[in-house]
């Protein structure tokens, strides 16, 4: 567990002095740098890379960063649990809405970094207390030993076909982000307002009734799946393809008729943490070379335009499905809660 340091008296005012110019004040005067606490969502593949990547480049904080991999849902309450606290620096990988709730929280710490000026306002908080990476389309996922693209479900509503019975593996969805905004989509897109979810609700239940097996975490999920314990699931794209070329998992993925929801995945410096190393991992992530290597080889859709899309990317063919992610946003929680309540295991 991280230990802070509280000063007091004459030391804490000619520390504030002598560190106030630098905007920061979280490296040691002797040019030692503190620990730096990685909350992530970011398949573990991903987060070493990055990280290896970034100590190369400051190796001052070789052996300084830990990485803790939890669910997108898991990091936001457990930075807002932390509040009085703060045990993590950053935020990295996180919903617009899951982000925006801790802004509004008051968990998030302000800045305009270099790379904003850049960046789409739908990707980023107005008050530079979030910022999206990358995109990530919602897919159906499916078993391609046990399933050829033929016989596939081809669009979301297919998923509730009778012959899928007891053949869709779902990552539990309170503790994961991407579970959370495939089902609040689902509910959305039957009313529009979110004034009405019951539809939606109903169209949940049938989903839950043809779902054999809820994985507690994405490596279940992964495992179930191989073992074709259930031949389809709904999972976001880049992880189906990191699970398929890079773990020579049996995943395909369908990119579904009437859309997929389109995640904007961001990250966030917290309140309270070490923020110069923060700030210098957010800037870092957001290099050109790193943007593009984590396309071509991670299958990462950035947020900010790169210079030349590797051919994956290019001939993707995405079809956006059209969410209002404000009304989502106001309405997830609840639409989370009844589902995990009223629906899950009772289809």
């Amino acid at each position: 567990m991280r230990r802070r340091l509280f000063l007091t008296g004459a030391l804490a005012v000619a520390l504030v002095a002598g560190t106030a110019a630098c905007g920061g004040g979280d490296d040691a005067a002797d040019g030692s740098v503190e620990k730096l606490t990685i909350y992530t969502a970011r398949d573990k593949k991903v987060s070493t890379f990055v990280v290896d990547q970034f100590t190369a480049k400051f190796p001052e904080y070789k052996g300084k960063v830990e990485i803790l991999n939890l669910g997108a849902q898991e990091i936001l309450e457990r930075v807002r649990a932390e509040k009085a606290n703060p045990q993590a620096d950053i935020w990295w990988g996180g919903t617009q809405q899951g982000l925006a709730a801790g802004a509004s929280e008051d968990l998030l710490t302000a800045w305009q970094p270099a790379f904003a000026s850049k960046m789409d306002a739908r990707y980023k908080d107005a008050e530079g207390r979030w910022f999206g990476e990358i995109l990530l389309p919602e897919v159906i996922m499916y078993n391609n030993k046990a399933l050829t693209p033929e016989q596939a479900p081809k669009d979301w509503d297919d998923l509730l076909a009778p012959q899928w019975k007891d053949k869709i593996v779902i990552r539990d969805v309170a503790a994961s982000g991407t579970m959370r905004s495939i089902y609040a989509s689902m509910i959305q897109r039957q009313s529009a307002d979110g004034s009405n979810p019951q539809p939606g609700y109903d169209w949940l239940k049938k989903l839950d009734a043809n779902t054999g097996a809820y994985a507690a975490n994405p490596a279940d999920l992964y495992l179930k799946l191989s073992r074709q314990q259930g031949l389809l699931s709904a999972w976001n794209l880049q992880d189906v393809l990191l699970q398929a070329n890079q773990s020579n998992m049996p995943f395909g993925f369908v990119m579904p008729a009437s859309g997929a929801p389109v995640l904007v995945d961001g990250l966030a410096a917290v309140k309270g943490g070490n923020t110069t190393g923060a700030q210098k991992f957010i800037e870092f992530l957001f290099d050109d070379k790193l943007r593009a290597d984590l396309a071509k080889d991670y299958y990462q859709i950035p947020a900010v335009d790169i210079a030349e899309e590797p051919e994956w990317l290019a001939q993707l063919q995405l079809k956006p499905m059209d969410v209002d992610w404000d009304v989502v946003g106001k309405n997830e929680t609840d639409w989370i809660n009844h589902w995990n309540g009223e629906i899950k295991n009772k289809g």
